[in-house]
């Protein structure tokens, strides 16, 4: 199991950006595919974006086509979300998960962060 610790949440208006970042520990980061989701209040968590082990495959959420960004740098053993263009709707507390395959669903995911917490205002 790999440890995740989620930072880089705050408060920010519509129209800005942010970028989220997720560190994971232990020398197996880069066996793992990499998920962003997010959960809004009153909501189920829905999934945001992923990437794989090497980082040369990504997926996004329609919500968030053109607009997010995930990268990763395995050597530092960290996860981003590069979030622009932000909207009121993209307010949730937004966690990283790791997993040993590239998917949208959140079950074959396996270690979760803590979540930080995106405040889009308008």
């Amino acid at each position: 199991q790999v440890q995740l610790v989620e930072s880089g949440g705050r408060l920010v208006q519509a129209g800005g950006s942010l970028r989220l970042s997720c560190a994971g520990s232990g020398r197996t980061f880069s066996s793992y595919c990499m998920g962003w989701f997010r959960q809004a209040p009153g909501k189920e968590r829905e999934f945001v974006a992923a990437i794989s082990k090497s980082g040369g495959s990504t997926i996004d959420a329609d919500s968030v086509k053109g607009r997010f960004t995930i990268s990763r740098d395995n050597a530092k053993n960290m996860v981003y979300l590069q979030m622009n263009s932000l909207k009121p709707e993209d307010t949730a507390v937004y966690y990283c998960a790791a997993g040993r395959v590239l998917t949208t669903t959140s079950r074959p995911y396996t270690s979760w962060g803590q979540g930080t917490q995106v405040t889009v205002s308008s």
